[in-house]
């Protein structure tokens, strides 16, 4: 199988903060309706308004993988993604303390780490989310999304100047 080169992506813009990620993943994982078992993660700020899904970014040189010391954590090239080994996994979360994104959880009942997995090529997240906030798209795309979505930014705010301008005259 040729590795797909796919990542999560997410628009922080469109998220409304429901958590249906957060609860779609945890039962698809684990069975169980619970936020905090989730693999993804919203980081909420209410009085802003401003909701941030967060999730592993599937690093090439992952951190998590690098210190882990039993070297339980390994990238699946098949589906380009970081994967913990249940088996041997010892829980000392050296790996939750050096990723830069908060994305290493520690699950207190099976005392393992546990991140996303992509959903073996199936995010789950992607699927549920009602206002597509969330994304599996090929990784080679994700420069031209940002790049549109910067374009787009700039065209609207010249408009925007060109307005407030021919209203000063």
């Amino acid at each position: 199988m040729e590795p797909t080169g796919k990542v999560l992506v997410i628009d922080h813009e469109k998220c409304t903060g429901c958590r249906l990620c957060e609860i779609v993943c945890s039962v698809f994982h684990d069975g169980v309706s619970n936020a905090i078992r989730s693999r993804i993660k919203i980081m909420k700020w209410e009085a802003e308004g401003l909701y941030i899904p967060m999730s592993c970014q599937q690093c090439q040189d992952a951190p998590c993988k690098i210190i882990c010391p039993v070297k339980a954590i390994s990238r699946d090239e098949n589906l380009n993604r970081v994967v913990v080994d249940q088996s041997k996994c010892i829980g000392c979360r050296s790996c939750v303390s050096v990723c830069p994104f908060g994305a290493m959880n520690f699950n207190v009942i099976d005392r393992k780490v546990f991140k996303c997995d992509l959903c073996d090529g199936d995010p789950q997240c992607v699927r549920f989310c009602e206002v597509k906030a969330v994304d599996y798209v090929d990784a080679d795309r994700v420069s031209t999304i940002k790049k549109k979505t910067a374009a787009e930014k700039i065209s609207a705010a010249r408009k925007e100047a060109i307005a407030l301008e021919a209203e000063l005259r």
